[in-house]
């Protein structure tokens, strides 16, 4: 059964384009009720999105019935009244570096963007962040001609008003966002959800590999779950799924960020959701919550680049040798190990190029870490991670390239230290309900917490050692009892 519905005003909006069961007008989708049980992804196609038009309607009732919509009401309104948006510098030097290349003088110039994309060759990253930011079939953007800032306006493009090449550009585009409209299904049986997997198949220490990816996919299988393996190159149709996981290294002010709050805004389940990822990848904010809620961990002080900074004054704080992180370092990647004053103006030298504030950790030398995996507040795994041999870190990186690891061994939850459970629960608990490890060491028998990851690895014969399949079957399960809940 196709699980995509496209609303138009008139059906003669269509005739440009491949015959499909698809269509529906906005008048016929206010008046009559939907039959099917599966829940649709539809893709509103009016003319007109003014407040109380049937276009707007349609939108409103879509989110209503428990369908996906695009746009949905909140894009609308946005839109509407004039909600503004700022690309970062990057972006915008882009942008500028376009409109010299391609001599445009006129001082507002149009960029129209079908599902993300657009004509223009050199401006898909600026088509992409505006769809991200405004996730809406067809879009018309005023520009200006300016260094910086060169969004005027973003506005709706009725599909009625493209000509030839714009229409097959749109169909193209269509086809590219939802490829699932215009094929035949392998099955006859109808997944219940469908999950896509970001991953990144480039990436040197992805949290996932291969045979872990394939047997989410296998047990997905027997729970009568689709999932897919998308890229970033796949962002335009993220709103085709039920619900994303991410599998490759999250970061703010980065794709995996932008698309965790596209879901998010889409009313999808998503692991890992923004929040976790603002709080989580900072360890200046982790610090403080440590504090506030008197969770054990190392000592540590900020460090400021405006500050005369001295090893005497920060050994003085948090202990000598210590460490130097910046905050939203991963893989120990970002970290210097400081034991003299030389040393320390080495490393704040290399690591304030990347933040203007680092932390100043405690060195606290340990055999391994620990890491406490958890879902929903409850343990899911429980490894040691082991220092690479010779080294004071899990993973030692080498100046040409190359990277090292300790061993891994993966324990019983019945077999962990009591207080190191209690505090990577308690700790978890203060970032979310989603999927976290938690780092910790013991020391005396007492756990610190090192940092809480909202990205954790499940890897294939290391993280799921003990309970095999099972760890799928409760990571699907945890996405499966989240939509049943948003579709009761």
């Amino acid at each position: 059964m196709n699980n995509v519905l496209i609303l138009l005003d008139n059906p003669d909006d269509w005739k440009p384009y491949c015959e499909t069961k698809s269509i529906l007008t906005v008048s016929d989708y206010l008046k009559n009720k939907p039959v099917e049980k599966d829940r649709k992804l539809v893709i509103n196609l009016s003319n007109d999105y003014s407040y109380n038009s049937e276009g707007y309607y349609c939108s409103l009732l879509a989110q209503t019935r428990g369908q996906r919509v695009i746009p949905d009401v909140d894009i609308i309104n946005k839109l509407e009244t004039g909600t503004g948006i700022r690309m970062d510098r990057s972006l915008q030097a882009l942008c500028y570096q376009w409109i010299q290349k391609n001599e445009i003088k006129s001082d507002i110039w149009y960029l129209n963007i079908y599902f993300g994309k657009c004509r223009e060759k050199g401006l898909e990253r600026v088509a992409r962040f505006i769809f991200e930011n405004y996730p809406c079939p067809l879009l018309k953007v005023a520009l200006n001609t300016h260094p910086k800032n060169q969004i005027e306006s973003v506005q709706f493009l009725p599909l009625n008003r493209l000509d030839d090449e714009e229409q097959d550009f749109f169909a193209n585009t269509l086809d590219n966002f939802n490829k699932k409209i215009w094929r035949a299904p392998k099955s006859t049986k109808v997944p219940r959800y469908s999950l896509a997997v970001l991953i990144d198949p480039k990436e040197k220490f992805p949290p996932s590999n291969k045979g872990a990816l394939h047997k989410l996919s296998e047990v997905a299988k027997k729970m009568n779950i689709h999932v897919e393996m998308i890229t970033e190159d796949d962002a335009m149709r993220l709103l085709e799924f039920d619900a994303l996981f991410i599998r490759t290294t999250t970061s703010l002010n980065h794709y995996t960020f932008h698309l965790s709050q596209l879901a998010a805004q889409n009313g999808m389940v998503v692991i890992d959701d923004p929040l976790s990822i603002i709080r989580c990848t900072n360890k200046v904010y982790l610090k403080e919550l440590f504090e506030k809620e008197k969770i054990s961990a190392p000592k540590s002080t900020l460090i400021f680049q405006s500050n005369e900074n001295s090893f005497e004054q920060i050994s003085e704080q948090v202990g000598a040798p210590f460490i130097l992180k910046i905050p939203d370092g991963s893989y120990s990647i970002g970290m210097k190990k400081v034991s003299n004053e030389e040393e320390l103006k080495t490393s704040l030298e290399v690591l304030f190029e990347k933040s203007a504030i680092l932390l100043a950790q405690a060195f606290t030398p340990t055999e391994f870490d620990w890491r406490v995996g958890l879902l929903n507040g409850v343990p899911l795994y429980a490894c040691k991670y082991y220092m690479a041999k010779g080294h004071w870190q899990i993973y030692c990186h080498y100046d040409s390239g190359r990277s090292r690891c300790g061993l891994v061994d993966t324990i019983p939850i019945y077999q962990v230290p009591r207080v190191v459970l209690d505090t990577a629960i308690k700790a978890a608990n203060l970032i979310g309900k989603g999927l976290y490890g938690v780092d910790l060491k013991m020391v005396d028998d007492k756990a610190y917490v090192i940092e809480i990851n909202d990205n954790p690895s499940i890897d294939h014969e290391l993280e799921d050692a003990i309970i095999g399949d099972e760890m799928y079957y409760r990571l699907l399960n945890h996405f499966e009892q989240a939509l049943d809940m948003k579709h009761y």
